[in-house]
C-alpha cells in the first residue's frame, strides 16, 4: 500500500526485543519504539479526552420522563457523568492495549450517546436506568455476534477496496470533526458551513487553532519526531497566555435575531484552571441500570428496534475505524486481515456492555486513535496509555480543561490528509470500484456519519454487481449487509410505526 508516512513513523528495519514490555507488546516487531508509544498514546488522549467534558453535556443535562437526572437527582450531576466517562474509558483501553496489542482506544460514543438521551430517555416511563439497561443488551447482543464468528466474517467478507475507500472517507470526516470542533468552519444561513463565524477568519480561538495547525504542518515537513504532541502542547500553552490576557470565556450562540451571545469565546473547554486541579471523583453512575424496566417502557418491538439501532452503528463504526487504525499503522496484511482482529472485536464488544452498566452510554472505538498512529504507535502500549491518562482523569478533570478544542483539533486535520493518501490506492476508472468508494468517502464528512458512509457504499457495491450479472461474485453475508442497512436507513419510520 503506498503511503506518505509522518516522520515519527517507524523505520522499515526491526531490531530485537530489549526488554519484556517490548516482547508483550511486540514494539520492535513492529518497528516502533517506547519513547513513540508513549507519545502517541498522550496524542490520542490529547484528541480524544474532550469526551470527558462533551458526554456529561449531552447526557447529563436530559431528564428522563419521571423528570430525573442521571446519576440520581433533580439536579444534572454533571462531575459523576465526567468521571464514569473517564473510569470507562481508561479501563477499556487498557484492556485493548494489553489483550489485543492494538493501538486503538475507547469512550463513549458520540451519536450513540445523543440517541439515548434525545430519542430513548424521553419515552414514556423510560428511565436512565431502563435506556442504559438497553445499551447493556446491544453490547450483549453484539458480543454474541463476535464470539459467533459473525462480526469478522462480514469484515472478512468487505471488498479490500471498500476497505481501502472506508479508510480515506474517515480521514475527510475526522478532518472535517477538527474543522468543525474548532469552529474553524461553522453552520451559517443561507449556505451549509462557512468559514469562521461570519465568513472570515476572526478571534483568538481561530488564531490557537491556525497556528498549531501551522507549526504542526511545518514540524511534519521538517521531519521533527513528536510533531503533532509538541504542536498540542505548544498550542495549549499559547491558548492558556491568550486567555489569561483577554478572558474570551466559552463559546455561546447568538440569538435568534443574531445578537447577544459569545461568538468569539473558545468552542469547548475554557484553557484557564478555575478550581483545585485534585478532586476525588463521584461514580453515581455506575451500575444503575434496569434492562427490564427498559424493555417495559419500549414495549418488546420498540426494545428491539432500539437496540438494533444501537448495534448497527455500533458494528460497522467499529469496523471502519479498526480498518482506518491498522490501514495507517501498516498492520493490514495483504489480505486485508489485520492482527488480533477477533480480540479488538470482543473488547469493543464487552466496551457496549460496560458502557451501559456504568451509565455513561456504549462506549466504542475511537476514530481520534488515528492520531497517536500517526505520531509513531503501533502497538498496545499506547492504548495502555491512553488508558492510564483517563484514569488520571477522573481525579484531575480541570487539567485535562485545559486543553481547548483549538490546540487538540489541529491533530485531526492533520491525520486526516496521512488518510486520505491511501485514494491513489482506488482504481477509479472501473465503475465498480469509483461509485461505491466514492459514495463511501462523501457522505462520512457530508451526513456527519462513518456508519452512512459505509452503508451507500455497500448497498451500491451489491447493487452495481447484480445490474451488471455478476450477482454470484459478490459474498453472501454481503447481501445481508446490504439489507441491514436498508433497515438502518429507514429507521426513523419504523421506530414511528411500534415506539
Amino acid at each position: 500500500m503506498q503511503k506518505v508516512d509522518p516522520p515519527s513513523s517507524p523505520s522499515s528495519a526491526v531490531t530485537a526485543p530489549s526488554s519484556g514490555i517490548d516482547r508483550f507488546f511486540r514494539i520492535s516487531e513492529r518497528g516502533s519504539t517506547l519513547s513513540r508509544e508513549i507519545r502517541g498514546g498522550l496524542v490520542t488522549f490529547f484528541s480524544m479526552c474532550y469526551i470527558v467534558v462533551l458526554n456529561p453535556l449531552i447526557i447529563g443535562t436530559v431528564p428522563d420522563s419521571t423528570g430525573q437526572f442521571l446519576g440520581g437527582g433533580s439536579e444534572p450531576n454533571l462531575p459523576a457523568v465526567a468521571a464514569g466517562t473517564a473510569l470507562i474509558a481508561g479501563l477499556l483501553s487498557i484492556f485493548m492495549g494489553a489483550w489485543a496489542k492494538f493501538p486503538l482506544a475507547l469512550a463513549t460514543g458520540l451519536g450513540l450517546n445523543a440517541y439515548i438521551a434525545y430519542s430513548v430517555v424521553p419515552l414514556p416511563g423510560m428511565t436512565w436506568g431502563g435506556a442504559m439497561g438497553l445499551v447493556l443488551l446491544e453490547g450483549v447482543v453484539i458480543l454474541i455476534l463476535v464470539l459467533t464468528g459473525f462480526r469478522k466474517a462480514v469484515f472478512n467478507a468487505v471488498p479490500p477496496f471498500l476497505k481501502t475507500a472506508i479508510a480515506v472517507g474517515i480521514g475527510l470526516f475526522i478532518a472535517f470533526l477538527g474543522l468543525f470542533n474548532a469552529k474553524f468552519v461553522t453552520t451559517a444561513t443561507g449556505t451549509p458551513v462557512q468559514l469562521g463565524n461570519d465568513g472570515s477568519l476572526t478571534g483568538w480561538p481561530t488564531f490557537v487553532f491556525v497556528a498549531g495547525l501551522l507549526l504542526m504542518l511545518v514540524l511534519w515537513v521538517r521531519k521533527v519526531p513528536g510533531t503533532i504532541l509538541i504542536a498540542i502542547i505548544s498550542a495549549t500553552v499559547l491558548a492558556i497566555v491568550i486567555e489569561r490576557f483577554t478572558h474570551l470565556g466559552a463559546f455561546a450562540a447568538p440569538d435568534d435575531s443574531g445578537t447577544g451571545g459569545n461568538p468569539g469565546g473558545w468552542a469547548m473547554n475554557v484553557p484557564a484552571i478555575t478550581e483545585f486541579p485534585i478532586q476525588a471523583p463521584d461514580f453515581a453512575t455506575l451500575l444503575t441500570v434496569d434492562p427490564i424496566g427498559g424493555i417495559t417502557a419500549a414495549g418488546g418491538i420498540g426494545a428491539i428496534v432500539i437496540v438494533f439501532s444501537l448495534l448497527l452503528a455500533d458494528f460497522f463504526d467499529t469496523m471502519g475505524t479498526m480498518v482506518a487504525v491498522g490501514s495507517e499503522a501498516d498492520l493490514v496484511d495483504g489480505t486485508g486481515e489485520i492482527p488480533y482482529s477477533q480480540r479488538i472485536l470482543v473488547v469493543d464488544s464487552v466496551a457496549a456492555i460496560a458502557g451501559g452498566a456504568a451509565g455513561v452510554s456504549s462506549n466504542t472505538s475511537f476514530v481520534e486513535s488515528t492520531s497517536g498512529v500517526a505520531e509513531g504507535a503501533r502497538t498496545g502500549l499506547a492504548s495502555v496509555v491512553v488508558g492510564v491518562a483517563f484514569l488520571l482523569t477522573t481525579f484531575l478533570s480541570p487539567l485535562v480543561a485545559l486543553v481547548p478544542y483549538e490546540a487538540a483539533t489541529p491533530a485531526l486535520v492533520m491525520v486526516g490528509f496521512l488518510m486520505m493518501t491511501q485514494i491513489s490506492d482506488l482504481d477509479f476508472t472501473d465503475v465498480e470500484v469509483a461509485l461505491p468508494a466514492f459514495l463511501t468517502i462523501i457522505l462520512m464528512p457530508f451526513a456527519y456519519s462513518i456508519t452512512v458512509g459505509m452503508g451507500a457504499g455497500f448497498l451500491m457495491y451489491v447493487l452495481i454487481r447484480v445490474v451488471r450479472g455478476k450477482a454470484r461474485e459478490v459474498h453472501w453475508l454481503m447481501y445481508v449487509i446490504a439489507a441491514l442497512f436498508i433497515v438502518y436507513f429507514l429507521r426513523g419510520a419504523l421506530e414511528g410505526l411500534v415506539l
